[in-house]
């Protein structure tokens, strides 16, 4: 871009950013779910009101909300909608992220990329293309490979915050009112439970928690979580002939049942998916967490269908046991409000090729803020942040990436104002 440069590069933001252990947790019942969250969010509202931002704010929650102020006349500014950028700080629970040592590989020129801290992660070009397919010459900044790294999403963060440094530094960029908000505990369906979106105060907003370069998502999975109670009879194995009912044994013939064509390791493009991830208890008691995924609200019928079917079949061979299943919603498809504002994704599209990419649309295969967000009355797209092998130790991404999303903010204030004062 040729303006004012931020006071922080990109990529020492985002290095900073990453090494603060943001890992939420599911089971929590507070908000944000680790108290560690709250070491970035505080920091990131300290960030921002020294970067001169206006309305700067953190809730009981942890939700920080800022504004970049208009750059035009009062009555141009009343002709543009308030459009707000998000991002969310916790980082994935099944992958640590303590102690994480972020390793940039300069000038990147093909081939694996070995991590040394731990000799079986290797991030290969077999299995990203994009590596040798888009990236030779970039900069990949990767963990040390006992870690993730956290790019997702504060590469996203990171993206935010340096526009925010950017518009702030170049006030002859003509922009309406933007509005940029940080939030927990999006990896585990919560980002959205307290997002107070009348506060916020943005008519449209983008997520900064995508993947390659030039990717725009707007349509994601409907998601459904399912627990799966199993309660037995606890006996003394040495005299338990005839009395004895291990949950474990039962839940493992539940797991069993689940058909192959719906694992994700089985699964592309359009399918939806079961998934069983988290197994905790003992004999006598023991649960199972499944996460249900489909794009059509038809199909998490039959998976929910499936799921019943197979716990009343156990339920029937085991009628001692106690085999309970409950379902929550976690967030919807979120195409379909989308769609009542095509100009989201058509100013998306061209803030992307005025950063020299073209815009490539894609599924996300998981969830984002956004969906839920915009169920809420904030439409909400998804942009990319360049962050790849997401929750993994072999987690990466490309500065170069970074700083064309960083651009894309920036442009994406300028095509609102313009478009809007053009009607």
């Amino acid at each position: 871009m040729s303006l004012h440069p931020p006071r922080e590069p990109l990529l020492d933001r985002f290095l900073r950013y990453v090494q603060i252990d943001t890992r939420s947790d599911e089971d929590s019942e507070t908000c944000p779910s680790t108290e560690k969250q709250w070491d970035l969010l505080r920091l990131l509202h300290e960030e921002l009101v020294a970067l001169g931002a206006a309305d700067v704010s953190i809730d009981d929650h942890g939700y920080v909300f800022a504004t970049v102020p208009s750059t035009l006349t009062p009555a141009q500014t009343g002709k543009v909608p308030v459009v707000g950028f998000l991002a969310h700080v916790d980082t994935a629970p099944v992958v640590t992220g303590t102690g994480v040592k972020p390793i940039v590989h300069r000038n990147y020129q093909g081939g694996d990329i070995a991590l040394p801290g731990d000799p079986a992660q290797v991030i290969s070009p077999a299995e990203y293309p994009n590596l040798e397919g888009r990236y030779v010459g970039m900069d990949i900044v990767t963990s040390d490979g006992t870690t993730l790294l956290g790019a997702d999403d504060k590469a996203g963060v990171a993206e935010i915050m340096t526009a925010v440094d950017v518009l702030l530094r170049n006030p002859e960029v003509k922009h309406g009112t933007i509005r940029v908000g940080f939030n927990p505990d999006e990896e585990i369906g919560r980002g959205a439970d307290r997002y107070d979106v009348e506060r916020f105060g943005a008519k449209y907003a983008y997520t900064m928690d995508g993947g390659p370069l030039g990717e725009l998502e707007f349509e994601t999975f409907n998601a459904f979580a399912c627990d799966v109670t199993v309660t037995g009879v606890a006996v003394h194995p040495g005299y338990a002939k005839g009395k004895l009912v291990n949950a474990i044994r039962i839940l493992a013939e539940f797991v069993e049942q689940l058909p192959r064509d719906l694992a994700p390791e089985t699964t592309e493009d359009r399918q939806g998916y079961v998934h069983p991830h988290i197994v905790d208890g003992a004999s006598e008691k023991v649960r199972l967490k499944l996460i249900l995924r489909d794009f059509e609200m038809s199909n998490i019928e039959k998976q929910k269908a499936l799921i019943e079917g197979i716990a009343a079949e156990l339920r029937a061979r085991h009628p001692k046991a106690t085999i309970e299943v409950a379902f929550r919603e976690q967030y919807l498809n979120m195409r379909y409000k989308i769609e009542e504002a095509p100009q989201l994704v058509a100013y998306a599209d061209e803030a992307v090729r005025r950063t020299g990419v073209e815009p490539r649309r894609s599924l996300i295969r998981g969830g984002t803020d956004g969906a839920r967000l915009s169920y809420m009355g904030m439409p909400c797209p998804n942009l990319f942040a360049g962050g790849e092998a997401i929750h993994s130790e072999r987690e990466w991404v490309p500065v170069q990436v970074m700083e064309k999303a960083t651009e894309v903010i920036v442009r994406l204030a300028e095509i609102w104002a313009e478009k809007s004062l053009e009607k």
